[in-house]
């Protein structure tokens, strides 16, 4: 399915959650804003991913960080560039 024309826009923020809690999180903000998840990598409305965490790394089965895509995204790198962040 074509994914049509959306925003793309990366932010970096404090928060006092823990990664686990930050991901439940943002999934409740995407379901709350009419997110469906049908189909993997499908379109979408709204896609929330945590890219990194400061400097810690977590390796779960549905949350990965840093991301596993992040040196695969130009934008992302060019955004963390612009944020300040170290690409690590």
């Amino acid at each position: 399915m074509r994914q049509p024309p959306y925003l793309n826009q990366m932010v970096l923020l404090e928060t006092g959650l823990e990664p686990r809690a930050l991901l439940e999180a943002l999934q409740q903000i995407e379901l709350n804003q009419g997110r469906q998840r049908e189909e993997r990598w499908g379109p979408r409305t709204l896609d929330l991913d945590i890219v990194r965490f400061g400097d810690r790394r977590v390796t779960e089965r549905d949350l990965i960080i840093p991301h596993p895509e992040l040196f695969n995204r130009d934008f992302w790198r060019r955004e963390l560039a612009e944020l300040g962040s170290n690409e690590r």
